[in-house]
């Protein structure tokens, strides 16, 4: 018969700072991303959340350089921090904490307890409804003063909203016209834009079906998902105005990786502050996806910082609900490693 070893032996649990980590990164699932990649993965160690980018989800056509991956790992970090911060959680973030590792963008650390603001409890209350809204907006304005609480939002992270003019709107229109002409005409955008459009309940990410609208005619072209045959479904094209939209870029002042996450922060607070004012909005990526696009955005912002997405803001013009865009489960997703813990043998 062999002896049971003498001392304490050991179990692994997760602790309840773990837990609450987990639940943070389980609600980053609710981000946006471009064409709903989901390009992210956590690792849960004791008190710290780390943010991977999952390299294996970016769209090497119509995003070659990794830069709208790592905003979209941007906005899934936001959407992290905002639900510790309701939860009560004190926390700190550290971006890019390691040079030989590209793919660890960011490490969140647990640091006690913290008194939840209402602003944040607001924001926490808007992940779970914000949408993607791709239909033309009501024909009333937005008022000046919620425009300017958006930027305000904005202003906490350290890139900027640069709402666009009126007088500069066919600047505008221009770039989203020739990013258009560019990727339609090439059959690798074509087809991986199909590959990442869903039939209505099929999949775990990718854009619904059922979540796109007809392009019609205007003042700013959205991305035509029916030209590049993807959507045949979608009713035929219609005579929209959207005039009352408004559009804001959002503008940072370098161009390499930290400043593409602190752009998804950036995006995700904004989204998140216009959906607690009951606005409607869409991400526009198509502006920034063709280079000479983003030259004509960046000319049109006077040179100065560089434009890392654009914002699509208006008011609802039905109260009937968007469906819902599918989301990764949060095994997939969030890897939680137990700690150890030694108990009487």
């Amino acid at each position: 018969m062999s002896a049971h070893p003498s001392g304490p032996a050991t179990t692994y649990q997760v602790g309840p700072v773990g837990r609450e980590l987990a639940r943070a990164a389980a609600a980053a699932l609710h981000a946006p991303s471009v064409l709903n990649t989901q390009p992210w993965r956590w690792r849960i160690v004791h008190d710290a959340a780390l943010l991977y980018a999952d390299r294996r989800r970016r769209l090497a056509t119509l995003d070659p350089t990794g830069r709208l991956l790592v905003l979209s790992c941007g906005a899934a970090l936001h959407h992290a921090c905002v639900t510790l911060a309701a939860d009560g959680v004190e926390f700190e973030v550290y971006s890019q904490p390691h040079d030989d590792d590209p793919d660890l963008l960011a490490v969140v650390r647990y640091r006690g307890a913290a008194e939840p603001s209402p602003r944040v409890e607001r924001m926490r209350r808007a992940i779970r409804s914000r949408r993607s809204d791709r239909r033309p907006f009501a024909d009333r304005p937005v008022p000046d003063e919620v425009i300017e609480r958006l930027c305000r939002a904005a202003q906490r992270t350290d890139a900027r909203l640069q709402m666009v003019w009126a007088r500069n709107l066919t600047d505008l229109a221009v770039a989203a016209g020739e990013a258009a002409d560019a990727q339609l005409s090439d059959p690798r955008y074509r087809a991986e834009l199909a590959d990442w459009i869903r039939a209505p309940g099929e999949g775990c990410d990718g854009v619904p079906i059922d979540t796109l609208a007809p392009v019609g005619a205007r003042p700013v072209p959205v991305r035509d998902f029916i030209a590049a045959g993807t959507a045949a479904s979608i009713s035929s094209r219609m005579d929209v105005t959207d005039r009352q939209a408004r559009y804001g870029v959002v503008v940072t002042d370098g161009d390499g990786p930290l400043d593409w996450l602190t752009a998804g922060v950036t995006l995700s607070a904004v989204l998140l502050t216009a959906t607690a004012e009951h606005l409607a909005t869409s991400a526009m990526s198509d502006l920034v996806e063709n280079e000479v696009a983003r030259g004509t955005l960046r000319r049109m912002l006077g040179g100065v910082g560089y434009p890392a997405i654009g914002i699509r803001i208006g008011i609802p013009a039905s109260a009937a609900a968007l469906p819902r865009s599918p989301r990764r489960p949060a095994a997939e997703v969030v890897e939680v490693v137990a700690d150890k813990v030694a108990r009487p043998a």
